[in-house]
């Protein structure tokens, strides 16, 4: 038995459903250090595995708040501070329906390692509520918001713990939310990032993760001896703030993406995603991708019940780079196996954790260029750091000084996570390369810092 089994096999007992996603990304991380572990028994002698993969605390609490007709809704909202061995707490805030302390913990376990490879000081957090903003007024959800910042705000501080945005809370959510924050502590503090730039948000936040995910992309296949993006053809899963900005980016270096999809359907323009149509159709109209075709007829739009239950249509659509954006485990073996046999060669991960574990040993195996979601979708916390900063020192920093230094962290990561793979002989592979670049520098802290 290896090295691996052996530190996986001590965590069975507590493998529930809920818990499903938590582990699929614990045994990813734990079969990747193994070189590390093996070459060094530090690791093991300060239980760093233990420690690390049970969060520091665990905070659930009931929301209650008015709907327009003012009947009283109760939702369950979460704060899993999970690791600060680097610095305080750093993590989004997810309002979906999905939403569980299993797929939190996921999250974020995930992020500590992001955190980590991004240089930056900050720990790993998650958290979020069942609440759907979805077919919500205004209105309700900014009662909702003020709910579940009443009850939130006595776990963060800006050298606490310091959420952001994710799926369902964009600026205006965190707009709401940083205004309860004010009236309930009467302190005007950069406690959240992702706010708007009128009230101390950073420019370039909502870009971030989406354009993060291209510099990454554009320095690996330059370090792997590739084509460049320029003139390719592209495929994109999502249409929400990732995919969007994936897309935009995209298009100016040159590329052509060609997809988008929802939870409904996929669209396929073979000319080129119409940018500012979506944008229209998903951040202010809110309506279904259906609506891009009466507009552009000549797009395709496949809706999901058109598509085999095995895979996704975006998947198999020929391409030169994919870019999963919508959402964890979106894209399985049958579809890498599409991917492949449609001549892809990259796949960036710009969601967390989109690919399932075979389809992520079909690309590894294949020799696709895979940058791995921990790796390639860290633009966002890292300009939610420069936000921190920007805060702290109560500056404005330029559009164009922003992105530069996003650039920059962006291909320093990827750099750093080539560098670690070929270090422990697995030139090539990002995933491994970025668990243990990440690991590394957490465990080291946590076995300076003591117990």
């Amino acid at each position: 038995m290896s090295i691996a089994d052996i530190e996986i096999k001590k965590f069975e007992n507590g493998n529930c459903e809920e818990d499903k996603v938590f582990y699929q990304a614990m045994e990813e991380v734990i079969y990747s250090i193994a070189p590390l572990l093996e070459s060094d028994d530090k690791y093991k002698k300060n239980a760093i595995l233990e420690r690390l993969v049970v969060p520091d605390r665990i905070f659930k609490f009931k929301v209650t708040w008015l709907d327009d007709d003012n009947n009283i809704q109760v939702n369950t909202g979460y704060r899993v501070q999970f690791n600060n061995a680097l610095g305080p707490y750093k993590g989004g805030l997810r309002f979906h329906p999905s939403v569980n302390e299993g797929i939190l913990k996921f999250l974020g376990f995930e992020q500590i390692l992001k955190n980590a490879l991004t240089g930056l000081p900050i720990g790993g957090a998650k958290g979020g509520s069942d609440f759907d903003p979805k077919g919500k007024s205004d209105f309700e959800v900014m009662k909702f918001c003020s709910a579940f910042m009443t009850e939130l705000h006595k776990y963060i501080g800006p050298r606490v713990d310091i959420p952001a945005g994710d799926i369902g809370v964009g600026a205006r959510e965190i707009g709401y939310l940083f205004g309860e924050y004010k009236k309930v502590t009467s302190s005007y503090e950069g406690v959240l990032t992702g706010k708007p730039f009128m009230f101390g948000g950073s420019l370039m936040r909502p870009e971030a993760t989406g354009y993060g995910a291209v510099y990454f992309t554009e320095t690996m296949l330059d370090m792997e001896g590739k084509e460049s993006l320029e003139g390719k053809i592209c495929t994109v899963s999502g249409a929400g703030n990732v995919a969007l900005h994936a897309i935009e980016k995209l298009q100016q270096i040159g590329a052509i993406p060609v997809t988008c999809s929802d939870s409904k359907g996929t669209i396929h323009d073979s000319r080129g995603v119409d940018l500012d149509l979506l944008k229209e159709l998903k951040l202010e109209k809110r309506v279904s991708l259906e609506e891009y075709v009466k507009v552009h007829p000549e797009a395709r739009y496949i809706p999901v019940s058109e598509y085999p239950e095995d895979g996704h249509a975006v998947w198999d659509i020929p391409c030169y780079a994919a870019f999963p954006c919508a959402t964890q485990n979106e894209l399985n073996g049958f579809d890498a196996q599409n991917l492949i046999a449609n001549g892809c060669i990259s796949v960036t991960e710009g969601a967390n954790m989109p690919s399932t574990p075979k389809a992520v040993n079909d690309f590894l195996s294949h020799k696709i260029c895979f940058a791995p979601a921990k790796a390639a979708n860290a633009g966002g916390v890292a300009v939610s750091e420069f936000e921190m900063s920007q805060n702290a020192a109560m500056a404005r920093w330029s559009f164009d000084k922003v992105d530069e230094r996003l650039k920059t962290t962006m291909q320093q990561i990827c750099k750093r996570v080539a560098l670690t793979a070929k270090d422990y002989g697995v030139e090539g592979n990002y995933v491994d390369g970025a668990n243990i670049a990440g690991f590394k520098k957490v465990a080291d802290a946590m076995i300076a810092e003591g117990i």
